[in-house]
């Protein structure tokens, strides 16, 4: 069975337990990192050296990075679905995960942080604010390019959703002014059409 290492709120793991739940695999999840610690245990850093979260073993071969894992998954057990058969499509995929990394989510951090981890009387919101515009105009970004697609790759559901709905699930849950994003409120509830997403985002995001 497929076994997963993190916390089941930590949005790094949500994206490998979503995608374990679109394409039917049993698992079993540890918790581990943040109020569970373990990540600097010498048995979970001999499998992931950087003692972060996710981590996989399936079938005695361990995986770390968070997408890395999907697009394994994806690919071993969902090519031609969760991992698109047509080579441009795939890459259309894979680079909305890549932006996920390097763009998205660096800039909802310092609001995730100052919003939900601080309380209200240490937190800076003059950074907070200027973090928050920074984080909308990648959402302005995710909403032209969802204009006239059901989804981040085309028409259909694919992996490249997964990294972006998880967060994007945080644009919407976290108290703040949020600009109206048509495209991207219509892809939301897509999203939240299905119980994939529902068991492993909706109900477990810290």
């Amino acid at each position: 069975m497929l076994k997963i290492w993190g916390r089941a709120d930590s949005g790094n793991v949500q994206k490998v337990t979503w995608a374990a739940g679109e394409l039917g695999l049993p698992f079993e999840r540890v918790d581990i990192g943040g109020p569970f610690g373990k990540l600097e245990e010498p048995a979970y850093k001999k499998l992931n050296p950087n003692s972060r979260i996710p981590t996989i073993e399936d079938d005695g071969f361990v995986l770390w990075e968070s997408n890395a894992i999907v697009r394994y998954l994806a690919l071993k057990h969902g090519k031609g679905k969760l991992c698109p058969a047509d080579l441009k499509v795939r890459a259309d995929a894979d680079r909305w995960m890549d932006w996920c990394t390097t763009v998205f989510l660096p800039q909802m951090i310092p609001v995730f942080l100052g919003i939900v981890k601080t309380p209200p009387e240490k937190r800076d919101m003059k950074a907070i604010e200027e973090a928050r515009a920074r984080w909308e105009a990648s959402v302005a970004l995710l909403n032209d390019a969802l204009a006239g697609k059901h989804y981040v790759a085309g028409a259909d559901f694919s992996m490249g959703d997964i990294p972006l709905g998880v967060f994007v699930h945080r644009w919407y849950s976290i108290p703040m002014q949020r600009a109206d994003m048509p495209n991207v409120a219509a892809w939301y509830a897509r999203l939240k059409q299905r119980p994939a997403f529902l068991e492993h985002v909706v109900k477990t995001a810290g």
